[in-house]
């Protein structure tokens, strides 16, 4: 029989990958992006700027910018230590897809992966990149080759049979399309909180949090997660088993209100409000939240140990993202 022993939460946001010169630089570049407001219809950076009225101005100094970057770099490196400390046989990581692998001809809204590895590997920056921003960017990858992680191949399969067999329409694949590297939910995980533990097998799960029709309701995130959960526990063997969720919280604007009230609901184990939340605040990279709320279906029986939330907004609009890590443990 195994066991969940470690549930993790970690924003992946390209933030963490910049360096203080170049979150100097994101404000700038933000007029040019696409933003929605708290019931998921377009707004524009000049709508948010003049609704914001200064209240981010004092956010935006190269003083607070870095402090937030020590912060979620030190919440980093304590998730990277609560893994290696737990030293669990497999890990779930729960993360989304970004057209990086899945195009509009297929997107699953729940896949998992049974390959007997994944490939990661450069990836090339795409034509508007081709700045700064690429540099960024490209820190989710190796610099150069290909490095095949392992994953706990019959884990996968196990997980697959289970969550038929409990009435869930999952896709499975033993391999990435068009031979692609793993996306930036998942290298991130491997790039930055295993180095010490690179042959550490892991079970990638995707769901599609970002791209209608098909994304899954925070209902059935919280009942795949509880899926996990029971699927790891009618294991045949007694394996130790660590869940992630890699993404979130808000973005592209920081909605500071609505993160701390998830926050208290991963906190207080409050299902009802995990569940509830309406589909409307779940757009673009907000939508990873959907990754917290499966992971939180997983780790219901551990107590949320520690979080750390970090407000990064970026620009005087209020943009950026609502930075979080958390660790449930036994």
């Amino acid at each position: 029989m195994g066991r969940i022993v470690l549930g993790i939460g970690t924003s992946h946001s390209p933030m963490l990958n910049a360096t203080l010169d170049e979150w100097m630089r994101f404000a700038p570049r933000d007029p040019t992006l696409r933003y929605f407001d708290s019931n998921g219809a377009p707004v524009s950076y000049q709508t948010l700027l003049e609704q914001a009225g200064g209240r981010f101005d004092g956010e935006c100094t190269r003083e607070r910018f870095a402090e937030r970057q020590r912060s979620a770099h030190a919440a980093l490196d304590r998730l990277a230590g609560e893994i290696e400390r737990a030293r669990p046989d497999a890990l779930v990581i729960v993360g989304d897809d970004q057209k990086e692998l899945f195009l509009d001809y297929n997107v699953p809204g729940l896949l998992v992966y049974h390959g007997a590895t994944i490939p990661h590997r450069q990836r090339p920056a795409k034509p508007e990149w081709i700045d700064w921003f690429a540099a960024i960017q490209s820190r989710y990858y190796a610099e150069s080759g290909r490095v095949d992680y392992p994953v706990d191949a019959a884990l996968a399969r196990h997980l697959i049979e289970q969550l038929v067999a409990h009435d869930f329409d999952v896709s499975a694949a033993d391999r990435l399309p068009r031979d692609e590297g793993e996306g930036h939910a998942f290298a991130f995980v491997h790039r930055r909180l295993l180095r010490a533990l690179p042959g550490l097998p892991v079970v990638p799960v995707f769901l599609n949090t970002y791209y209608p029709p098909n994304q899954p309701t925070p209902k059935r995130c919280y009942a795949i997660g509880r899926a996990i959960r029971a699927a790891v526990e009618a294991y045949p063997s007694p394996i130790r088993v660590a869940v992630l969720a890699s993404g979130g919280l808000s973005h592209f604007v920081v909605d500071e209100a609505f993160d701390r009230s998830i926050v208290g609901a991963l906190r207080d184990k409050n299902a009802e409000v995990l569940t509830e939340l309406p589909a409307q605040r779940l757009v673009s990279g907000s939508s990873e939240i959907r990754n917290w709320i499966a992971a939180a279906g997983a780790v219901e029986h551990l107590p949320l140990d520690w979080v750390e939330y970090i407000p990064a907004y970026r620009s005087p609009a209020g943009t950026g993202t609502g930075l979080c890590f958390a660790a449930w443990r036994e």
